[in-house]
């Protein structure tokens, strides 16, 4: 049998027992979990042929070895006492009542105050890294020996160089930018023969891709971020992994995968991507599996979350990078491709481990109802029930960008449609707990989404830095770069990531003055949004738009903000009478975008195409 890495276990040579172990995960874990259950996954040549024991460890308990179809594998139920002290047990593998293979597991202490973390919140606002994309800090990793896929910048789907060392080096850019979190599309291992750059085929689900760097540089990142006041958020695929990950090699069991006696036979069952299966009162089973079981690519095998030992694997991974790099949040792809129940149990899992965390999913569509159905502290139609605190708010983005991109004159299109969208707000748990975005790694760039026209741009970037929830900017944003709809150009590399670029946009150096004009409209906005408990925690009263201008407050009962967002071609003057109810007795406040003082009686006049956010006094 082929062997997967240098073995983590020590051979007695001595022994005539000729057998090494490749493979132990998690890797080791902590003292003084909420959970005390453990299971670890035992990976090695006919593992299964002993028998497993503890040498003298009181606080540890083995509770069941369980064996199953492979007999490579080993899955070992385990009960941590919650009075463990971090420290070192052994493990003991006997054949025939002598001992052929012992192996010392870690409990590490915890950081203090790791259980009550707390996780991004509408304080935030994330930047959206494609690491391979955006800042070659360390050429020596662009390609690595045993990983095929070679540096090739100059493909579109090739690898780039980018690295997490290019992102440590980003952040004093990123700090003074006014960002407070960083979302890294995936950084583990993805070793496929090619496309592997953008980290969605994982092959180890515990080690970061070399040639992004290892799991110590990981953990620097974080620290070194934390230290500016910029959380590290994590993307976790709990769908699908890669074609050639050793597990898709041996299997453990006969259910590992969906359709996995398909593929054995060389077929591979497609997903149908009918997303409103899940929640369709009326759906055949037949449809619903097809969607939730069928594999996205061939080379993204999907994984059957229902056989226990996958459903404890996965959720115990996520609790371990939480721990181990010190996370401020995951964001979860792909969510509702995953088995609901497996997601409810997951992410309660995570919670109660974690019960300050925030966690974002993915559920790409523009119903307002199917995006609100996995939201924790959701009633549902059918009873499903998560402890899934955020969503993605892609119906607000779909209908931002037609709002900017169509005309005001009919009922549905213009503000009208941004209105009508946020009234439907009635139906999350918690929509002020939604991450919104203009764009991301997967869509059209946001200043391509409106036509190029910086006027629009700048609209829609006030509104989503001054909306309730959560805003992502997606890196190149804050100077305005433009894409197709082609992924390997939406996912262009960063000027001034790569040493030669002649367009640096972390110095400056040959930006055009309109990428260096919205640079610094970012700062700005960014910068004050930190401050503002308005924005932070403010409810929201919004008038209905009508002379193509949109206008909303975020209110506290101390704070005031109005957003005034104007698509009308000339200068127009509002009666400033109609927004008491926003307003009460305030007379004047500072326009944050123009840094003048405005005054609030009587009349006001809003520059044409133009933004205003006003802190009112």
């Amino acid at each position: 049998m082929k062997k997967l890495s240098v073995p983590l276990f020590i051979l007695f040579t001595t022994l005539t027992f000729a057998q090494t172990i490749e493979k132990v995960e998690p890797p080791f874990w902590w003292a003084g979990m909420n959970n005390t259950a453990l299971q670890l996954l035992v990976y090695g040549e006919n593992i299964a042929a002993t028998d497993v024991s503890l040498s003298e460890y009181s606080a540890v308990k083995i509770i069941k070895v369980n064996k199953v179809k492979n007999p490579n594998y080993l899955f070992i139920d385990l009960e941590i006492d919650a009075t463990a002290k971090a420290g070192t047990f052994t493990f003991n593998f006997k054949k025939e009542n002598e001992i052929v293979l012992k192996h010392n597991y870690t409990l590490k202490e915890r950081r203090v105050g790791s259980a009550t973390r707390q996780g991004f919140q509408a304080s935030d606002v994330m930047y959206l890294i494609t690491p391979d994309r955006f800042a070659n800090g360390d050429p020596s990793n662009d390609s690595m020996e045993g990983l095929p896929d070679k540096l090739n910048r100059e493909h579109k789907n090739g690898r780039h160089g980018g690295d997490i060392q290019g992102i440590i080096n980003s952040l004093d850019y990123l700090d003074n930018l006014g960002f407070t979190s960083i979302w890294l599309n995936p950084v583990l291992e993805n070793n496929m023969q090619e496309v592997s750059y953008h980290g969605y085929s994982t092959t180890d689900y515990y080690k970061i891709d070399p040639r992004y760097g290892t799991n110590e540089k990981y953990q620097e990142l974080s620290r070194k971020a934390k230290e500016k006041g910029i959380g590290l958020i994590m993307d976790v695929i709990t769908n699908h992994c890669g074609s050639e990950h050793w597990w898709i090699k041996y299997f453990p069991t006969d259910d590992w995968v969906n359709f996995q006696d398909e593929y054995k036979k060389g077929e591979i069952v497609y997903t149908s991507h009918r997303k409103s299966t899940i929640q369709d009162p009326y759906v055949t089973q037949v449809d619903k599996e097809r969607f939730t079981d069928g594999w996205f690519v061939e080379t993204m095998p999907d994984l059957n979350q229902r056989n226990p030992y996958m459903a404890k694997y996965l959720t115990q991974n996520s609790i371990w990078w939480i721990e181990f790099a010190d996370l401020h949040g995951l964001r979860v792809d792909t969510y509702p491709y995953s088995d609901a129940d497996f997601m409810k149990n997951w992410s309660c899992a995570v919670m109660s481990e974690f019960p300050n965390f925030n966690i974002v999913g993915e559920e790409w569509h523009e119903n307002h109802d199917i995006v609100a159905y996995w939201q924790g502290g959701k009633e549902n139609h059918d009873g499903y029930t998560s402890c899934l605190p955020s969503l993605m708010d892609f119906p607000m983005q779909k209908n931002l960008t037609k709002a900017l991109t169509t005309s005001d004159d009919s009922w549905s299109d213009g503000w009208n449609g941004a209105y009508r969208s946020l009234a439907n707000d009635h139906v999350y748990a918690d929509p002020y707990n939604l991450v919104i975005l203009p764009d991301n790694h997967d869509m059209k760039r946001f200043y391509s989404q409106v036509n190029e026209d910086y006027d629009l741009f700048k609209l829609g970037i006030a509104y989503y830095l001054t909306m309730r929830g959560i805003p992502q900017i997606y890196y190149g944003t804050e100077i305005a770069m433009s894409s197709t709809d082609d992924h390997g150009n939406i996912r262009t590399d960063f000027p001034g990531g790569w040493e030669g670029d002649k367009v640096n946009a972390i110095t400056g150096e040959g930006l055009t003055e309109l990428q260096a004009n919205t640079q610094q409209y970012f700062k700005n906005l960014l910068n004050w949004r930190k401050t503002s408990d308005a924005i932070h925690n403010g409810k929201i009263l919004h008038y209905h738009p009508k002379e193509a201008i949109y206008i909303y407050f975020r209110y506290t009962d101390t704070k005031k903000v109005m957003v005034i967002l104007s698509k009308n071609e000339k200068d127009i003057t509002l009666d400033m009478d109609w927004y008491q109810e926003g307003l009460g007795n305030a007379k004047e406040g500072k326009d944050i975008i123009s840094g003048e003082m405005i005054s609030l009686k009587d009349k006001l006049v809003v520059p044409a195409r133009s933004p205003m956010v006003i802190e009112v006094n």
